[in-house]
């Protein structure tokens, strides 16, 4: 079975000390191995297994329904952790953080580029910025060993082979998915916070609001990693996927259908409806509009013909009882996690800005592979209003026609015009 471990947790001097790693036994085991562990060691009770309620509740849904992503639990060494006092924030740099807050977390790739800064930087994956996870618990012995039992956001392009969509098997970023996205998850850990390099700031995006923009980081799936099963995400347009945040949706006009279609869906069914009509040879020849010479002679009006007049009709377009901990002088310049399955660390420096995310109006990538039209036409929405569609004709070896022109936009579903 594949497995959804995303933080290996490595050797690298320099990294974050961690002493603790989290185990997910089954609180439900048989009393058989229950009564052997406790002939083995009678002066020791047996540890409670904790159940984590997830803070994450996705819109979307998972093929069990009533999946909440809620985990048994337990930290080990459980008594050298439940020795430690909890707090419910603690100071770092300056800064404070608090429990179930996000965090900027600094690991391997962030480091190396930090000691190379002036190596050319070459295209990225978004899983090599800084990891971002949400704190659950913070415990510390003093205030140079300070420590959080976090849930690892996961990066699109860290979705692991074999995680189940659906009925489909998928890895790593999917066409929907935004430049600024994260995925929750139940992947629990425990940091060392000298890895912490920033707080962040990770909303929820409630894609049934058609009004919200996200102007930070976002989620709106979850992953399971017991299961390997990533949640669902709202369905679009007419070829039924999910819309990308960073791109653009047309809303339908006409009342009885609203719909919300993909920029490159409308673009894609006007390419092949005029591959259909000009297909390699054709030219594109304008519709012409006849003049009133043309028609012949105009009909009367209901004053010159005699007719009764009629009346012109008019036109409408949880807090903690412990206090902050601070940690000592010196502590924490970005040291990387060091996980029970992260990789470690080193001197860090707080992430780059991020780019907000584009307003709504967003949209899936292309909706099929057969595309007869490439190399012969293209074509683009225009933001005017109504919205046009503008087409050009890419062929050199036709001979007369338009080379350009627009059309108007047509509901993919309603097929009423679009306005």
């Amino acid at each position: 079975m594949a497995t959804a471990r995303k933080r290996p947790r490595s050797e690298d001097e320099g990294q974050a000390e961690c002493p603790f790693t989290v185990a997910h036994p089954n609180p439900h085991e048989t009393g058989k191995k229950v009564k052997r562990r406790r002939q083995n060691s009678e002066d020791q009770p047996t540890p409670k297994i904790p159940l984590q309620a997830s803070p994450f509740a996705p819109l979307s849904k998972f093929k069990d329904p009533n999946n909440t992503m809620d985990r048994y639990y337990q930290v080990q060494p459980h008594q050298r952790w439940v020795d430690m006092t909890r707090y419910n924030s603690f100071v770092l740099n300056g800064v404070k953080y608090y429990s179930e807050g996000f965090i900027f977390v600094a690991n391997s790739s962030t480091i190396e580029r930090q000691k190379n800064p002036d190596e050319t930087q070459q295209s990225r994956q978004k899983s090599d910025d800084d990891w971002v996870a949400r704190i659950l618990e913070i415990r510390a012995r003093d205030e140079h060993h300070v420590y959080a039992r976090v849930y690892w956001m996961y990066w699109p392009d860290e979705l692991p082979a074999g995680t189940m969509e659906g009925k489909k098997h998928i890895q790593g970023r999917q066409p929907y998915h935004g430049q600024n996205e994260l995925i929750a998850s139940n992947h629990m850990d425990v940091i060392n916070v000298v890895s912490v390099t920033a707080p962040a700031v990770v909303n929820q995006w409630d894609e049934t609001n058609e009004d919200e923009v996200q102007q930070a980081l976002y989620w709106r799936q979850a992953f399971d990693v017991r299961h390997m099963e990533l949640s669902s995400a709202q369905p679009r347009c007419k070829c039924n996927r999910p819309e990308n945040p960073d791109k653009r949706l047309i809303n339908c006009t006409n009342p009885e259908c609203m719909k919300w279609l993909h920029d490159d869906c409308l673009v894609h069914e006007a390419l092949m409806k005029t591959y259909a009509r000009l297909g390699t040879d054709k030219p594109h020849e304008p519709i012409r509009v006849k003049t009133e010479d043309e028609h012949g002679q105009r009909p009367l009006s209901p004053s010159e013909s005699g007719a009764a007049q009629t009346t012109q009709q008019s036109i409408d377009v949880k807090r903690e009882d412990q206090n902050t901990i601070m940690l000592a002088d010196g502590e924490g310049a970005g040291l990387s996690a060091n996980t029970d399955d992260g990789t470690g660390p080193t001197v860090g420096k707080g992430t780059a800005a991020r780019r907000k995310a584009r307003p709504r109006k967003s949209g899936a990538n292309g909706v099929t592979n057969a595309k007869p039209y490439e190399g012969l036409f293209s074509a683009v929405i225009d933001d005017s209003t109504p919205p046009l569609m503008e087409i050009r004709d890419l062929r050199e070896n036709i001979k007369g026609g338009e080379k350009s022109w627009t059309e108007p936009l047509h509901c993919l579903l309603c097929n009423s015009a679009i306005h």
